[in-house]
């Protein structure tokens, strides 16, 4: 259910509050680190961890007046710790700080967003389960093709969300990766053993090779997994859309009691939350591009990439958390009207059966190209009238009723015969 998962959590991973949290985690792991080297006397260890502590509203005074977030997060606990203070943070550069605890904040999301994702995953399963039979016309084009069922349409869904599970599980792996590496990566004021130390204590991986920061292509990684999957989501909203449309109406949003459609037209019942999660991928998916943009950095670093992560990353994490909240409450609630599916099915005398009856002519020994032909005329000579029937069309039609009886016609246009390996897929999907 959405009252599972609040939004606050992902709120709280981006929160100042955190940030600093992840930082001051980063430098007391450096220092275990260098305690096990000899570098820092156990007491003073002890010390540390004790009164290490951090004010955000402190830390924001402090920057306002020396213009370098780190100096300041340092300056506070630094005022909290005393003179232990002076072996936080040695050898140490701001990015060993910042590029680790971002990858901590990464792992974090990807947690939540896993747990939401499986949330909608399931929702997507349990409907396809309900609709593995419920027969509806397949759409190209936007024009009618062939039978098809509503489940065997949310197999493709499910299909695709899981794909999604895969790659935030492995984007995971590329991201929880941290650097305790110096000035320019070359380790010269800080022992390599450090970096691995700290990194095994949060939980990280170390960096292969380091400059002084993480390279960027980690984050643009993260940046479009998480666009990848927004898009998903509004592919699965615009079809939502699309067979909501007063003329195919055969699924609907929830419309809860009390709801309003429209401030001029009370009849409106308006596809709000699919419009609405559309929107928002059209973000994620720039914010992608803003991450593509800053993996080419100069040199050993420059800062051109802090800004603008300090904007995509909370936002793209926050917006797609929300989303996938949202898309799995509106697939649990989602209305299917089975008994439209049907009429739609048929208009014009079931002219979506027109390959069936192509088949069995050539079937009869007529050769494609005439059976084509034959086929194609019937089936036009319906479509779109309003009193058009294909079925009507091919019964009164001498060239096809010399091949084909009346009851291997009526076996064309029964919908069973385009649904028999459709287990198949069911079952690859452990909807068996």
């Amino acid at each position: 259910m959405i009252e599972r998962y609040s939004l606050a959590p992902m709120a709280a991973v981006w929160s100042d509050e955190q940030k600093y949290r992840n930082w001051l985690d980063v430098e007391i792991a450096a220092c275990k680190a260098m305690t096990r080297l000899g570098q820092i006397p156990p007491e003073a260890l002890e010390e540390i961890k004790t009164k290490a502590n951090f004010s955000v509203e402190r830390i924001a005074e402090l920057e306002a007046e020396v213009k370098h977030d780190v100096i300041a997060f340092l300056t506070n606990v630094n005022e909290h710790v005393g003179a232990a203070g002076r072996y936080i943070h040695l050898g140490m550069t701001s990015s060993d700080v910042l590029d680790t605890a971002l990858a901590l904040q990464l792992v974090q999301t990807i947690d939540l967003l896993l747990s939401v994702l499986e949330d909608a995953i399931e929702a997507v399963r349990s409907k396809a389960k309900d609709h593995r039979y419920t027969i509806m016309v397949g759409r190209t084009h936007g024009i009618h093709a062939e039978p098809m069922t509503f489940g065997f349409k949310l197999c493709g869904w499910l299909a695709e969300l899981e794909r999604h599970r895969e790659r935030l599980q492995q984007t995971r792996v590329r991201v929880a990766v941290g650097k305790i590496s110096g000035a320019v990566g070359t380790y010269a004021n800080i022992d390599p053993q450090v970096e691995a130390w700290t990194c095994e204590d949060l939980g990280l991986t170390p960096d292969l090779a380091s400059t002084q920061i993480i390279a960027r292509d980690r984050h643009g990684e993260f940046a479009q997994t998480l666009a990848l999957l927004a898009s998903s989501i509004e592919r699965f909203c615009v079809e939502i859309r699309n067979l909501q449309r007063t003329d195919v109406l055969e699924v609907e949003e929830f419309f809860a009691k009390g709801q309003k459609g429209s401030s001029a037209m009370p009849h409106k019942r308006n596809p709000v939350t699919s419009e609405q999660l559309s929107g928002l991928a059209r973000i994620v998916r720039s914010n992608a591009i803003a991450a593509w943009e800053n993996i080419p950095l100069w040199h050993e670093r420059d800062i051109s990439h802090s800004s603008v992560e300090r904007v995509i990353l909370p936002d793209s994490s926050i917006l797609l958390h929300y989303m996938l909240v949202k898309f799995a409450d509106l697939t649990r609630n989602l209305l299917v009207h089975e008994d439209n599916m049907a009429r739609n099915l048929n208009v014009y005398g079931g002219v979506i059966f027109s390959q069936r009856v192509l088949l069995s002519l050539v079937s009869k020994g007529m050769s494609r190209e005439d059976a084509y032909r034959l086929v194609q005329h019937n089936a036009h000579s319906a479509w779109n009238t309003d009193s058009g029937n294909f079925r009507t069309n091919l019964l009164t039609d001498p060239e096809v009723m010399a091949h084909l009886t009346e009851d291997e016609l009526e076996n064309c246009f029964d919908p069973k015969e385009h649904l028999k390996n459709l287990e198949q897929v069911f079952a690859r999907l452990g909807l068996g």
